[in-house]
């Protein structure tokens, strides 16, 4: 098949909240222009003419994905031919990583050297376990991460959660975090996560799973199986979320500036939203921000990293490090701050935060109440 002819097809399903039902596609994806084009099975005619969408790339295309095309979530339920499932099935690994809670302050550093791996993180989000969760998670667990002294820790405070995708995923982050002893790390792996973090064999920053059986595993016990109840506090806080445009790039660099200013991160989860949850969020600035409906598009693009933000006079103190709304103007007065170094424009503007201080708990509740509670 010519290069300038390729494609991959995939049975694709998107929840019409209007009518509350589930609409099924066939979507196309053309690698050589990154275009798209999608067809009504159902009703057997064209959905959507083929069109370029900058934002889908073939590296976000794979089983349990879901990608953003006129504003609607897809989720990719399966490989539309044999030619798309035998090219991309292979390549598309998956496994757990996890944030263990001596990494706390090295969440922004570790997700940084996540992105630069050419791993995806398609999962992401901040949990509490409890005693009974911690010990049945490690009860299960292999080398690295079991018996009752890792439950201990994994149960003393907040852990992050992901599912990383790509190529040898798991033998990536493995090579990634490196020996489960530091001491061994340093020796034998000195520019590894552990080598550079790991205080202990326990306190050791960071775990993964140590075969694609066991990445399963792990991912449906964090992600497919119980719900696990938010981690936000509701109180003394403020909404931070990284943009789509931003998050797969400098995500990270993001994560470690807000830290290394004294913010406390009391939860953060991956976003995926539709348009109308991006209208609902964004319905104060309707009439009032002329980029609105492009503000509402972006969010709508990709994956968003949200956060609670927790600090006293929360809102007012992470918007002075956000910076002005403009990105250009925020280069010459404020050069230091969020928008400055890593915004675009006014609608990529890299990361919203709340602008009211009366705003701070509402934001917040939408995402990891309402939101939270929805999914």
């Amino acid at each position: 098949m010519p290069a300038t002819d390729e494609r991959f097809v995939f049975h694709v399903e998107w929840f019409d909240q209007q009518a509350d039902v589930i609409r099924r596609y066939m979507m196309t994806f053309f690698p050589n222009d990154n275009s798209i084009s999608m067809f009504d099975v159902k009703n057997n005619r064209p959905f959507v003419k083929r069109s370029a969408y900058a934002e889908v790339t073939l590296a976000d295309l794979y089983i349990g994905a879901t990608v953003t095309v006129l504003a609607r979530q897809l989720k990719i339920i399966e490989y539309g031919d044999p030619y798309t499932k035998k090219a991309l099935e292979e390549k598309k690994g998956r496994t757990l990583a996890m944030i263990k809670p001596d990494a706390y302050n090295n969440i922004g550093q570790i997700l940084t050297a996540v992105g630069q791996s050419g791993l995806v993180i398609s999962r992401l989000k901040m949990i509490r376990m409890d005693a009974e969760s911690a010990a049945q998670f490690t009860n299960t667990g292999e080398g690295d991460c079991s018996g009752p002294d890792h439950g201990q820790h994994l149960s003393s405070d907040v852990c992050v959660v992901m599912e990383l995708i790509g190529t040898d995923a798991v033998s990536i982050w493995q090579q990634m975090m490196g020996p489960a002893s530091p001491a061994e790390a340093k020796v034998m792996a000195p520019t590894s996560i552990r080598a550079a973090l790991a205080a202990d064999d326990v306190r050791n920053a960071v775990y993964g799973s140590s075969s694609p059986e066991k990445a399963n595993s792990d991912l449906n016990f964090f992600f497919d199986g119980k719900k696990w109840p938010s981690t936000a506090l509701f109180n003394n806080c403020t909404c931070c979320v990284v943009r789509p445009h931003a998050f797969a790039k400098t995500g990270g660099e993001i994560v470690s500036r807000i830290l290394a200013e004294g913010f406390e991160i009391s939860a953060m989860s991956i976003w995926h939203l539709d348009k109308a949850s991006a209208e609902e969020f964004s319905e104060v600035y309707r009439g009032v921000m002329p980029e609105y409906h492009d503000m509402v598009a972006q969010l709508c693009a990709g994956p968003c990293l949200v956060m609670e933000v927790r600090q006293e006079d929360a809102v007012n103190a992470l918007r002075k490090l956000v910076g002005p709304h403009d990105p250009e103007v925020a280069k010459h007065l404020r050069p230091k701050t969020l928008r400055a170094q890593y915004g675009i424009d006014r609608v990529n503007n890299a990361v919203h935060c709340t602008d009211l201080a009366e705003d701070g708990l509402l934001e917040v509740e939408y995402f990891f109440n309402i939101l939270h509670g929805r999914k």
